[in-house]
């Protein structure tokens, strides 16, 4: 889903001292949906086989806010109904859309995250629009836990950041070992889901990602589908929007913990086992049945229908609502998993 870009209003600039730059203003949306127990990004594929996330620009002859021209933008383009809607970072490092010396405009653009539910219909829209959902782990394949630690983490990506990390003197050596034990959980470090954003930046620092190789201009776009690291790496994306990727990622792991949206993910009613696997597909993280149970029911945050559904294929399911009176009784009602 790519839009036309329409001339800010804002004046050029002088970015590097002796080149007048247009500076434009874009929204870009990180859209997650959860379908089939797998946690989905909204993209559309380009020309170089590489994804992008649906970007527009801010037309304030148009829309007063970023978040009304977003939503304005996404609907127009794929008939989405978004819910949950935040704003995330304002991505605008120079040579984000290419190398410095080919630009002559630069665009500023402000990340959202967004959530909608699966909607079996939509998939036959978004077709129409270019666009489609794919597993946010394609991306960022580091991140999936739920079958255990990744066998990729150990065989080739520590590895590979701590040859990185030794290349530089004492003190930059010292450091960057300092980064790899926070992000990725060395030395008996735990391994913290919420870092998800530190993990690649590391990554691209040591140019171990194909975005980072094209960056540099040692790579050829068309041929960066894997990167260096192989099937390590993830898939790569356009510009700088794996790292808003990251950022939405990273973003909707916390916030899970201390505010109800992944209600905003789940069908009006739903089993506990199908709110489990949607916990457990954010996260990145197997959960213990029971104890989970345990939680949702002790934090209150869904009632029974009364209903059951036979879905699942064995025993009736009983089916639960999320407890909407819980946001007037508690000022952090999320899933501490």
């Amino acid at each position: 889903m790519r839009m036309v870009t329409r001339p800010s209003s804002s004046p050029p600039c002088r970015c590097d001292g002796a080149r007048a730059m247009t500076v434009e203003i874009g929204l870009n949306a990180a859209i997650v949906s959860v379908a089939e127990r797998s946690p989905r990004i909204l993209v559309a594929t380009g020309e170089d086989l590489r994804d992008a996330l649906p970007f527009g620009p801010f037309d304030t002859a148009r829309h007063r806010t970023f978040e009304t021209s977003l939503r304005a933008h996404v609907e127009d383009q794929t008939a989405l109904d978004l819910g949950y809607i935040e704003q995330l970072y304002t991505f605008g490092d120079r040579g984000r859309h290419g190398p410095e010396t080919q630009a002559d405009r630069h665009i500023v653009s402000v990340g959202y995250l967004a959530l909608t539910r699966a909607d079996p219909d939509a998939a036959l829209r978004l077709s129409g629009a270019g666009v489609l959902w794919r597993d946010w782990y394609v991306y960022l394949p580091w991140e999936d836990w739920r079958a255990g630690r990744p066998s990729l983490i150990d065989r080739v990506i520590l590895p590979a950041l701590m040859r990185w990390a030794s290349t530089g003197g004492a003190p930059i050596t010292a450091q960057r070992r300092s980064r790899l034990r926070l992000a990725f959980g060395t030395d008996d470090f735990p391994w913290d889901e919420e870092r998800v954003l530190e993990r690649y930046e590391l990554l691209y620092e040591a140019g171990l990602v194909a975005e980072a190789m094209i960056d540099r201009g040692s790579a050829d776009a068309s041929a960066a589908g894997e990167g260096p690291l192989q099937t390590g790496s993830g898939r790569a994306m356009q510009h700088d929007h794996r790292r808003i990727v990251a950022t939405a990622i990273a973003r909707l792991r916390g916030k899970i913990k201390y505010r109800p949206v992944i209600f905003e993910l789940m069908p009006p009613e739903f089993t506990l086992t199908d709110l489990q696997a949607t916990v457990e597909a954010i996260s990145g993280r197997h959960l213990h049945k029971q104890n989970f149970r345990r939680l949702v029911e002790g934090a209150e945050l869904v009632e029974p229908t009364g209903m059951s559904t036979a879905a699942t294929g064995g025993r009736p399911a009983a089916l639960f609502r999320f407890r909407r009176q819980i946001l007037d009784e508690r000022p952090a009602p999320g899933l501490k998993v």
